[in-house]
């Protein structure tokens, strides 16, 4: 259950972050609200990471990782060091380039990803300038991802898992200082955000660096040159740029739609973040541990174990993803007032915000599914059939948003991306099953389907529960209405944990001995 453990290491990790992070976004809600200053840091930055998600971790990970195992595994250290240097070398350069053409492009970036921002001068140009400050972030976000491959292939998940609280930390003390401070200013205000932005990037990249230099790997350094390795991974990272990162170009399409509609980029930020958390701690752990050991599997023809390994990420990933996504659909409306509703971020806001969460919670498990069944592919160094399923889940995502949004406006890109997501990830299980690369047991689907059940049970319960604590779900004293939340997810825990272990839906009891077991 080693696997279980590194999930366990990576999810905590990632959860400390996403919780970090709640707090972040509590102070930017109370800071700046849903208004153009927020629209605009929903821009600037999502950018970088936009560009990290396609580049540094969906293309360059899906491609690298399984390269560089295999450089470990077969021609050993000294090596995957001349090919780390290499590849870090061309990387850095290709970082560097882009950050100087997205300066000099900047506002054409910005009306491509915003173009309904173009009506309002005033917040356009804070929205270049905040995303010119805020775009460097990219150079140390990707260059953690590239030391992060290299340390999960030597088994060590923490520090790069870790790196993130820094960003929400740096954050959180910057949007302090603006709280206590009283500074209102549009143009002060953005500034402060986008450059605690990039010095949080830096401090992330500290962090691996530091890990990197523990495991007394050095790389070394080259000028970038168009190497063997290098155009072995362009090959590979190409489709990478759409199969790995289809969540993010289906989110930047939807916040282009988005910007037609006043503030609903804000909601659909806020709503992002809170069903972000669960795929974060339980889909990104799984495909940051999953994928390395997959790779190593298959290159030692242990095919049995990698069954497992595949079979055993997909029970503990939907054991975690269902009950989530139920309830994010049940108490929509009692979690964001909790977390956001005071200060600037009044009650519709609140309830734009909730019907988006509630039409994302029905894609969360598509979201978890494909971080478990996109390795199988990239593991065999195949990342052109998942583009061409993502390829065709963005079809699905740009025809629904355009379609829904004058119907059922922000919500309708939300629920076009769920859409999305579950057929780009149907499209995977179903060609990975065809090519005998997956084969789930009898076992397996019993327990799927009984978590399934457990899930919709806790459901009806967390439903019943929250309509008798509505009083002080609305209660004027903020700690009042943040415990009877908290009750409300402790009963649904435990409603859910029971009827999984009694009924055999998921051996809990086994998975937490798992997590405390020593390493043997």
């Amino acid at each position: 259950m080693s696997l279980v453990r590194n999930f366990a290491t990576v999810g905590g990790a990632t959860l400390l972050s996403r919780l970090l992070g709640f707090v972040r976004d509590v102070l930017l809600a109370a800071a700046v609200g849903a208004g153009p200053v927020a629209d605009a840091f929903v821009v600037a930055f999502r950018l970088p990471n936009l560009f990290r998600r396609l580049l540094a971790e969906g293309a360059f990970n899906s491609a690298f990782i399984p390269l560089f195992g295999r450089t470990v595994e077969e021609e050993g250290d000294e090596s995957a060091r001349r090919f780390a240097g290499e590849i870090g070398a061309a990387l850095l350069f290709c970082l560097l380039a882009l950050t100087a053409l997205a300066q000099i492009f900047m506002p054409f970036v910005v009306w491509a990803l915003a173009p309904g921002f173009a009506g309002d001068p005033e917040k356009f140009d804070l929205t270049v300038l905040m995303s010119r400050i805020a775009f460097p972030y990219l150079i140390f976000i990707s260059l953690l991802a590239f030391i992060g491959g290299i340390l999960n292939t030597y088994q060590r998940f923490a520090a790069a898992a870790f790196a993130p609280v820094m960003l929400n930390v740096v954050m959180s003390a910057v949007l302090g200082t603006v709280l206590m401070t009283g500074i209102e200013d549009s143009m002060t205000l953005g500034i402060i955000l986008a450059v605690g932005v990039t010095v949080g990037g830096i401090v992330q990249l500290v962090v691996v660096i530091a890990d990197l230099k523990r495991l007394g790997f050095r790389i070394p350094v080259f000028r970038p040159r168009y190497t063997k390795s290098a155009k072995r991974l362009l090959t590979l990272g190409i489709p990478g740029v759409v199969a790995g990162g289809v969540t993010q170009i289906n989110i930047a399409v939807g916040q282009i739609i988005a910007s037609l509609q006043e503030g609903a980029n804000a909601l659909l930020y806020y709503a992002d973040r809170l069903y972000q958390l669960p795929l974060g701690v339980i889909g990104i752990a799984i495909g940051v541990v999953l994928l390395p050991s997959l790779t190593r599997q298959l290159r030692s023809g242990h095919m049995v174990a990698y069954q497992h390994s595949l079979n055993r990420a997909l029970e503990f990933s939907l054991v975690l993803t269902l009950p989530a996504a139920v309830a994010l659909a049940v108490l929509p409306q009692e979690i964001v007032a909790v977390l956001f509703q005071r200060v600037r971020f009044d009650a519709a806001a609140v309830e734009g915000t909730a019907a988006a969460l509630t039409a994302f919670s029905f894609g969360l498990p598509a979201f978890v599914l494909n971080k478990v069944f996109s390795p199988g592919y990239f593991s065999r160094e195949d990342t052109k059939t998942p583009m061409i399923f993502a390829a065709i889940g963005m079809v699905v995502n740009v025809g629904l948003s355009i379609a829904l949004f004058p119907f059922l406006q922000h919500v309708g890109i939300a629920l076009a991306t769920s859409v999305a997501g579950w057929v780009n990830t149907g499209l995977l299980i179903y060609v990975l099953a065809r090519r005998g690369h997956f084969a789930p047991d009898f076992k397996l689907l019993r327990r799927l389907v009984l978590v399934l059940l457990a899930s919709l049970f806790m459901g009806a319960i967390l439903h019943f529960a929250a309509l008798y604590l509505a009083p002080y779900l609305t209660d004027s004293w903020l700690i009042i209405r943040a415990a009877s939340l908290a009750l409300l997810i402790l009963l649904g825990m435990v409603t859910f944990a029971l009827f999984t272990q009694l009924s055999g839906g998921a051996d809990l009891a086994g998975m937490l001995k798992a997590l405390t077991r020593r390493n043997t």
